[in-house]
């Protein structure tokens, strides 16, 4: 299979990865990212930390679970974005997550985090792609699939703990100027954990013990607040149930959606995962119809022509879709995804006519996220396309690097090395990799018999 063939082949299968059972995956998704960076970095910087240094994961799963792991990782499961009233609910959690990270509660292995410490997931949505560069030159195969995230073992916070990030919370929302009603909301509604056995809690609670007292001393907390009873915008709920749609949609089977958002409402959230749902369900023409309305009330919604990019580019049309990418793009420009998006419909169109623009919008892309190997690896291509196969293999190096494959990385950087001009910026970058990625005695051992392989 050409690499193109398999990046519309691994394009196709990200979006369709997800059953109603929510495989446990990380996700990309610049709306929802946006939105819950903007509740999470006010929090995060009362609380003295620098938010730029907090990193935020998605985690496409219907339990309802966060967590912080690795440092300052905080982990969100779509489930608890689902399942939360308001948006204060969400910001008491994230909140209460900060307060487990400036308490140190953070005792964990490393190993859950190998997957997730350098943001190899790219998104058309909510797609999961994990784009995987191969051997054989630095075009070489393109492996692509849902990336499991897999069921991660966390230590259980001990009742001093979770007192300490409760009152953590409290007063990094209060700095804020946050209602810490919603989070003591948020415990109450689910209250009745505390009765139930260990292995029928959500996951959540499993990790978080809950008791009466906890919440009875949060009431306290937040009767002291001013800002006890502020209530949350219509503007932001309304921006929570589009979002909420949002994942609806991509994550759950189409019946399902229907049931949920039936043709009779006509709400934006509604339309939203209906147009979603109607492309899962190979129903194109009324996907089209929903994102339409929706362009037609929000003409200026980045996301919205996101979504109209998608559609077409999946559906093998990948010429049609560079307009409303183009679009996202132009009302979004600081968003490094959707310019990804839009770079790999140019790329698949195969027109060497867009090439120089793809790859600006590569570059721009990775100046934003410079660990974002998926655009490495595209930017590899077009490097291939047109010849220049050392600055090719410097890419597929960063690529490699950014997964964390020390071996790989070094191997491309070794191979670009030899080609680049001697003092030039690629040159230098390509022994930094190099140097900072030299390997093992049993890397070099796995990367002779490697280099053997492809040579037979």
């Amino acid at each position: 299979m050409s690499v193109l063939k398999t990046i519309a082949a691994a394009v196709s299968l990200a979006v369709t990865a997800q059953s109603a059972g929510w495989a446990q995956s990380l996700i990309r998704d610049t709306e929802i990212e946006h939105i819950m960076r903007g509740y999470a970095d006010p929090i995060i910087e009362a609380a003295g930390l620098n938010p730029n240094d907090v990193d935020f994961y998605l985690v496409a799963d219907p339990e309802i679970n966060a967590f912080v792991t690795g440092g300052q990782n905080i982990f969100m499961h779509t489930g608890m974005i689902v399942e939360a009233d308001t948006p204060n609910q969400l910001k008491g959690v994230i909140a209460h997550e900060t307060g487990h990270i400036t308490g140190a509660h953070l005792a964990r292995s490393g190993d859950a985090m190998s997957a997730a410490r350098a943001p190899m997931f790219v998104s058309l949505g909510l797609g999961v792609l994990a784009a995987l560069a191969g051997e054989g030159g630095a075009a070489g195969a393109l492996m692509a699939s849902s990336q499991q995230f897999g069921a991660l073992s966390f230590l259980t916070y001990s009742r001093a703990q979770e007192a300490s990030a409760d009152q953590a919370a409290l007063q990094f929302l209060e700095a804020a100027g946050e209602n810490p009603e919603g989070l003591v909301g948020f415990f109450e509604r689910f209250r009745y954990q505390e009765v139930m056995s260990q292995a029928r809690r959500f996951p959540y609670f499993r990790s978080h013990p809950l008791s009466s007292d906890r919440i009875q001393s949060l009431r306290r907390g937040v009767a002291a607040s001013p800002y006890s009873g502020q209530p949350d915008s219509p503007e932001d709920i309304a921006e929570l149930r589009r979002i909420q749609a949002k994942i609806y949609g991509f994550l759950v089977e189409p019946e399902y959606v229907f049931f949920r958002y039936p043709e009779s409402d006509t709400s934006l959230p509604a339309r939203y995962a209906r147009a979603v749902a109607y492309y899962h369900d190979a129903r194109l023409e009324r996907a089209v119809e929903e994102i339409e309305s929706l362009l037609a009330e929000e003409p200026d919604n980045p996301y919205f022509h996101e979504l109209h990019g998608q559609m077409l580019f999946e559906s093998g049309h990948p010429e049609e879709a560079i307009a409303p990418h183009r679009r996202s793009v132009e009302l979004e420009p600081t968003a490094p995804l959707l310019r990804v998006n839009l770079a790999i419909a140019m790329i698949a169109t195969e027109n060497p006519d867009y090439r120089e623009e793809a790859a600006q919008h590569l570059r721009v892309a990775l100046d934003i996220e410079p660990d974002n190997a998926f655009a490495w690896y595209q930017l590899s291509i077009l490097h291939d396309r047109n010849g220049d196969t050392a600055l090719a293999q410097l890419a597929v190096a960063e690529q490699a690097f950014a997964v964390g494959d020390r071996m790989r990385a070094y191997q491309f950087a070794m191979r670009a090395r030899e080609g680049l001009d001697q003092g030039t910026t690629s040159w230098f970058r390509a022994t930094e990799i190099q140097a900072v990625s030299q390997p093992t005695e049993d890397d070099l051992r796995e990367m002779r018999r490697r280099e053997r392989q492809r040579m037979n």
